[in-house]
């Protein structure tokens, strides 16, 4: 029996943000921390489910937890989501190239076909 391979953290990224629910509460965390409660309150789940969104979240390092007395904050970390852009934009610009391509090939072809 092979041991299990740990999921890469790009992997762990693009399956955290697989989730709409869980692209909204990193929505939200952009404009700064926040509690559980103000996490579930848009949302018609219970706090333990928001709370499974957030642990697989932390997971894939997006957010961090803190702890202030009684106020358990949730915080934005960004670095795994640069990391998921630098990886996306190696292949926007290749699609871009061939965009600007076939924008060139469409441009030659009407040339031809008008006729003077």
């Amino acid at each position: 029996m092979s041991p299990a391979i740990a999921p890469d953290r790009l992997s762990m990224t693009f399956h955290a943000l697989s989730d709409p629910t869980r692209r909204a509460i990193l929505s939200r965390l952009a404009s700064g921390p926040a509690s559980v409660n103000e996490l579930a309150a848009p949302f018609s789940m219970s706090l333990p489910a928001v709370s499974k969104h957030l642990k697989v979240l932390e997971r894939a390092q997006l957010i961090k937890r803190g702890r202030e007395a009684q106020w358990r904050p949730c915080e934005l970390k960004a670095e795994p989501l640069k990391e998921a852009d630098a990886w996306i934009e190696q292949y926007r610009a290749m699609w871009e190239a061939r965009f600007d391509r076939l924008d060139e090939y469409l441009q030659e072809l009407q040339g031809k076909t008008k006729k003077p």
